[in-house]
This record gives structure tokens, sequence and C-alpha cells, in this order.
């Protein structure tokens, strides 16, 4: 009875004990959970707001200098007023930069004149013909975009870049395999046109087109990196491209031979003089990046002033060319006068770049204006052409 009772004593104790143990190992859960809780939320806090007040601090202390007649040095605001900006970007905003849809107005635009200058010289236009090779030519872009950022991801350019497609993705092989089967289905739809219009001459000028692409930014070759990029470009947007849609538009029956008018010659330069100055100044907020990988593009070996003189120069020249192609009728008089329109935008782009060829971050705007620019430029070509039949 005795032993019972003990047995019993000493098992009621152990219970006991056993019960306060878990109880305090249960409030000491709760205390660990809720500290955990406490810092993710002072984490999540700090992590979204850190750049904020930052920012904020910076902009005071850079008001009381300013009274005061102080000038910041360079580094402090970039440590203190970049900082924001790198954090706050959201997933959205990557994946819109990543996509770069403005930059398919480098496809829009050679097959637009080209078809315009077949039409002018023809009076043939076929919009199943145009829609397919606008089609395919957005897919070559999507090829030239895509293998862009997998061999700027191996050669480290691209390595601080967010909106880089292989960082998002996250994988080479993946972004690797997706360029080239846009190249694939865009080089059949451009054949596939070419077989049906029976003008198999068109073939080698996309060919040439797309020899100038890979050469600029595919090893072995590279020469985007040895600030040839411009060159290539003029020639397989202007020239090649341009030329090539030209004959697709043209049926057999009115080109038996390969003959290129001075009219759709006149325009292919205008095309690719434009679309190599797209190219220049996407290169302005690169400069600090291209140089830490060697990459020397023009910019690099001229710097950003010089830089902004020459898109002044070039946007100057190509108004001269537009005269003289005009007023020695390759292209229609009138073009003369409709392109004018297009002066205010020139001088927005000349002027931003001016004004901003030391601020990197502002000048990835100037990628946009050339590009509209360049789009307003062309499209009133294109109007011009297509009224004059």
């Amino acid at each position: 009875m005795a032993a019972t009772c003990c047995n019993f004593t000493q098992a009621s104790g152990f219970n006991k004990l056993h019960a306060y143990l878990q109880g305090q190992s249960y409030f000491k859960r709760q205390l660990r959970c809720h500290q955990r809780s406490s810092c993710g939320v002072e984490n999540v806090f700090h992590k979204r707001y850190r750049g904020r007040l930052q920012f904020e601090r910076w902009h005071r202390h850079q008001h009381v200098s300013c009274a005061r007649g102080e000038e910041l040095p360079p580094s402090v605001i970039e440590e203190n007023g970049g900082e924001e900006t790198e954090e706050d970007i959201s997933k959205e905003t990557l994946i819109w930069r990543a996509i770069k849809l403005p930059i398919y107005s480098v496809a829009l635009v050679p097959l637009t004149v080209g078809s315009a200058a077949a039409y002018l010289q023809t009076g043939i236009f076929s919009a199943r013909c145009y829609f397919v090779l606008l089609a395919s030519s957005v897919l070559v872009i999507t090829w030239l975009n895509l293998s862009n950022d997998v061999y700027d991801f191996d050669t480290g350019v691209d390595k601080n870049k967010k909106e880089s497609v292989v960082n998002l993705v996250g994988s080479r092989t993946g972004t690797f395999i997706a360029a080239y089967l846009c190249l694939a289905l865009g080089f059949t739809g451009l054949t596939w046109i070419a077989v049906v219009e029976r003008n198999l001459r068109s073939i080698l000028l996309i060919v040439c087109a797309i020899i100038c692409g890979y050469i600029y930014q595919c090893p072995p070759f590279r020469l985007s990196y040895q600030g040839l990029g411009e060159p290539l470009c003029f020639a397989a947007f202007g020239p090649f491209a341009t030329s090539a849609f030209y004959l697709l538009h043209c049926s057999a029956s009115a080109i038996n031979h390969f003959a290129l008018s001075g009219t759709v010659l006149s325009a292919s330069i205008l095309v690719g003089f434009t679309t190599s100055l797209i190219l220049f100044c996407s290169h302005f907020h690169q400069v600090e990046g291209d140089k830490e990988v060697g990459k020397m593009s023009p910019l690099v070996r001229l710097g950003t002033k010089k830089g902004a003189e020459i898109v002044k120069g070039a946007v100057v020249m190509l108004y001269a060319l537009l005269v003289s192609f005009g007023l020695s009728k390759a292209l229609p008089i009138p073009c003369i006068f409709l392109c004018a329109l297009t002066l205010p935008m020139g001088n927005l782009v000349v002027r931003f770049v001016e004004d901003n060829h030391k601020a990197s971050e502002r000048l990835m705007a100037s990628l946009l204006f050339s590009l509209y620019f360049s789009c307003s430029l062309l499209l009133n070509l294109r109007c011009i052409l297509t009224g004059q039949k």
C-alpha cells in the first residue's frame, strides 16, 4: 500500500513536473516566435523604408548645404540619392524594361518604309505579306535582344543589371534556347513569304542582315566590343533589311531582275542612319559598365561630352541628307516639307543629350527620345511616299 501510494505520489509529481516543463517550453516558443516576428517586421520596415529615409535625410542635408553655399560631392549624391531608386524598383517595372517594347520599332520602320517604296514604284501592296513580315521581324529582333542578354551575362556586362532577362528568369540555358527558337521561327516566316512572292533574291539580303546581327554580339566575333556596332547596325537595318522588304513587296512580274531604285536606296540610307543613332544613344548610360568589362563602345573611346556633339552632328547630317535626296528627286519633294515637321523632336534629342550627358541614369531616356524621333521622321516619309502614288 505504501509502495502503491509512493508510486502514485511519484507519478503525480512527475506529471506535474512534466506539465510545468511543457508550459515553460510553450511560453519560450511563443516568446521566440514573437521576437522572430518582431525582427521580421523590423527587417521588412527597414528594407522598405530605409532607402526613402536615407533619401529624405540626404535631401535635408543638401538643403542645409545649399543654404550655407556648399556643394555636395558626387559620391555623396550617388550614395544617398541612388539607393532608393535601386531598392524600390518593382518586379513589374523590371519586366517592362526587359521586354524593351520601344526597341521593336526597328522592326516596324524598315518594313514600313520598304513597303511604301515598293508601292510607290509598282502600286502593289499585300496586307498578308506585310503582317507576316512584321511578325517575323519582331521574332528576329527578339532573338537579338535575348541573345544579347545571354552573351552580356557571359562577359559580366549584365552582372548588376536587374532588368536582364537572364537575371530575371534565372536560367541562361532557357533564355538561350528561347532566343534561337525565335530566330528559327522568324527566318521561317521570312523565307515562306519569299517563296510565296517568288522573290528568292531577297533571302540573300535577309541572311546578310542576320549575319550582321550575329557578328555584332555573338562569339567569337563580338564586334560591338570593338566599337563597330553602329556600322553593322546601319548595314543590317538600312540597305539590307529595307531593300529586302522592298523586293518582297514587289511581285515577280514587276521585277524580273535584281534592281533597286534610287528611292529605296535613299530611304534605306535614312533608315540605317537613324537606327545607328538609336544604338549610339543607348550607350550613354552604360559607359561605366562597358569600361569595367573592356567593351570599347564609341562613347567609352570618346566620352559622353564628345558623344553629345556627335549626336548633334548626326541629326544635322540626317536632315541634310533628306534635303539632298529630295532636291535630287531620289525622294519626292514633299518629303522635305513633311519630314521637317519632326524638327522639334530632333531638337529635343540634341538638347536632352547635351544637357544630361553627365547624368548617366537620366540618359536612359535618350534612347526612347531617339526612337520616337526616328519613327516620326521615317513614318512621315512613308506617308508621303504612299501618298504620291
